[in-house]
Order: C-alpha cells, then sequence, then structure tokens
C-alpha cells in the first residue's frame, strides 16, 4: 500500500480487518516498525476521534505524531495549477508539499468539501495534489468525497460482531446481514463522505446485504452506491435489519449542498428498531442527539457507536502498518 484515499487502494479487505483486530488485541507488538519515523498530521477541517486515534495508533507503532492545523497555524494554501495569488491564499500546495516531504515519512491530511461546488469537491483536487506533490506515501483523514478510516472502522466493528458468539453471526442463519444505512435529520447541511465511504466499503466487501435508505432527492452518487439496494421508505428498509447506519448528509443531484427536509420522523428511535433483528446501531460521531438519533438509542443495548469510535484506533494502526512495511 502506498496511499490510503480509498477501498480500491486495499488488496484485500479482511485481511486488513484481521490485522487491525490483532493490533486491538496486542496494541504493541510491532512498537518498533516505525522506529526513527515521522507522521504529519495536517488538519484543514476540526477532529477529535481522527486526531487522536491516528496519533496513538502511530505511537503504538513507535512513530513520531506531529499534529498540524493548517488553518490556525500556517499560511492559507493555494491548490489551483497556475493560480494568480492575489487573494488569501499565501502558499501554494506545489511549494508546501515538498517541504512536508521531507520533514515527515508519511503525511495524512484531512480536508471537508465546501458545498457550493460539486464538480470542485469531487475533483478531490486538495488530496490529490499533496500525493502530486509530497512524494510519500498519503493517508486520508477524510477528503471532500471518502472517510476511508471511518469506514474500515465500521467494517472491523461489524465483523467483531460478525463473530461474536461461539454459536455463530448474530444474525442467526442468514447467509449475510442485513446492513441498512439510513439517512437522518439535521440542522444543517453536512457533506456525503461517510455515507459515500460506507457505500463504498460495503459494496466492495461483498458480505452483506446492503441496503441504502433516504427521502427523495437525497440520492448518492452512484459511483459508491452501485450494489446496494436503495428505497425511499425507511420502514421496509429496516425489517430484520442486523445493522443500522445512522447519517445525515446533504443534495448531491439537484441544488448540491442543501437540505431539503428536516422531518423528525426520519431519526432512529425503539419504535423504528423494533423492525428490525435486534440491530446493532451505528453511528461516526459526533452526533446531534434526539435529532439525528434518540437518546433512547444511544444510550440502549443496540448502540455500539463508542465500541465503533474506538476501533479508530486499530483501524489506523493496519493502514499505518501496511504502508510502512510497504515503503520502508
Amino acid at each position: 500500500m502506498r496511499n490510503f484515499i480509498s477501498v480500491h487502494d486495499v488488496a484485500n479487505i479482511n485481511e486488513l480487518v484481521a490485522k487491525a483486530l490483532s493490533y486491538k488485541a496486542n496494541p504493541l507488538k510491532d512498537k518498533t516498525l516505525g522506529s526513527n519515523k515521522r507522521i504529519g498530521l495536517l488538519f484543514l477541517n476540526p477532529s477529535m476521534r481522527t486526531r487522536l486515534s491516528t496519533q496513538i495508533a502511530a505511537q503504538n507503532l513507535g512513530m513520531e505524531a506531529i499534529v498540524f492545523n493548517v488553518g490556525q497555524e500556517g499560511w492559507a494554501l493555494e491548490f489551483e495549477e497556475e493560480a494568480i495569488m492575489s487573494g488569501s491564499t499565501v502558499e501554494h500546495v506545489k511549494d508546501a508539499a515538498p517541504i512536508m516531504g521531507k520533514y515527515f515519512d508519511v503525511l495524512a491530511i484531512r480536508t471537508f468539501p465546501s458545498l457550493k461546488n460539486r464538480e470542485d469537491d469531487y475533483s478531490e483536487l486538495f488530496i490529490k495534489q499533496f500525493i502530486k506533490y509530497a512524494g510519500i506515501p498519503v493517508v486520508s483523514l477524510e477528503s471532500a468525497t471518502l472517510h476511508p478510516l471511518q469506514s474500515l472502522t465500521d467494517v472491523i466493528t461489524i465483523n467483531e460482531h460478525a463473530t461474536a458468539t461461539a454459536g455463530g453471526p448474530l444474525w442467526g442463519n442468514k447467509k449475510k446481514p442485513k446492513i441498512v444505512l439510513t439517512w437522518a435529520p439535521h440542522v444543517k447541511p453536512l457533506p456525503q463522505c461517510v455515507a459515500n465511504s460506507f457505500s463504498q466499503w460495503i459494496n466492495a466487501w461483498g458480505q452483506a446485504d446492503f441496503v441504502i435508505t433516504h427521502p427523495e432527492d437525497y440520492e448518492l452518487d452512484t459511483q459508491f452506491t452501485n450494489g446496494a439496494t436503495i428505497t425511499h421508505n425507511q420502514d421496509k428498509a429496516l425489517k430484520d435489519a442486523d445493522f443500522v447506519y445512522v447519517k445525515n448528509w446533504s443534495t448531491f443531484n439537484n441544488e448540491y449542498g442543501r437540505i431539503y427536509t428536516n422531518d423528525p420522523a426520519w431519526m432512529l428511535n425503539n419504535a423504528k428498531l423494533a423492525l428490525t433483528n435486534n440491530a446493532k446501531v451505528m453511528h461516526c460521531l459526533p452526533v446531534r442527539r434526539n435529532v439525528e438519533l434518540s437518546d433512547e438509542i444511544l444510550d440502549g443495548p443496540n448502540s455500539i457507536v463508542t465500541q465503533e469510535a474506538s476501533n479508530r484506533i486499530w483501524a489506523a494502526q493496519a493502514v499505518l502498518s501496511e504502508i510502512l512495511q510497504a515503503n520502508y
């Protein structure tokens, strides 16, 4: 593995999941793998779980981790080629990234979409420019369209519950679990990154009956959802589900980056959960309580959001291990 930007950088999802779980069982088993190696964590947008979990993962491998908040601690960066820099940007990425490549052995970058121009966001210009000019492996800590570390974490967490009992998978005699990604209300437009990425990974994993449900006009980019069943009927989608992944996203096709509805009827609660096969409920966090997800779900026995978030360490550690082994 050279870079980690999407599921397409992973040769074998199940092997990467197994590696992550082996680190969970023994976090320091490769504590010298990253000795004398340095990772730079560049944040163009804020973070809590992604930042902390990646730092811990790097330290578990013996790497030094340095965090740099680009917007608050450095110059405003320009990413467009041949830009006339007479505005607010001070330094071009083609000047900054090669220096990062000299300072670090691995570069990890987090950026969000603007939600103003779909073509610009989906070009993934920011992270592609770092890959082009840094000259070292690049890890996405979330980009304009995808959040691969979160999605790897999600597959890890589902896998843990698939093998949680000696009697076999929690979904009983079914050959595959039914996984539902459901849209949820929110007070502001959010990116499609997590929903895109989760869809991409579950489809690539190929070991689930995957259903996506959302109100009309909230279709995601088909390059990520092809292979899933898509319905506007949330109750129908939830029937017999084994896992329910809750996430808001804004519009993709029509008037990009908008909220058309904030219908509270789409919020998951215990009455809706009763339609499922006692499903485990997932969310990437942070979550707006009693808007996206009800207290009764988040504080109830079906919520695995804390376990999910804690697994972020092992996802990052597995990815960094793969990059270190392949490149150094």
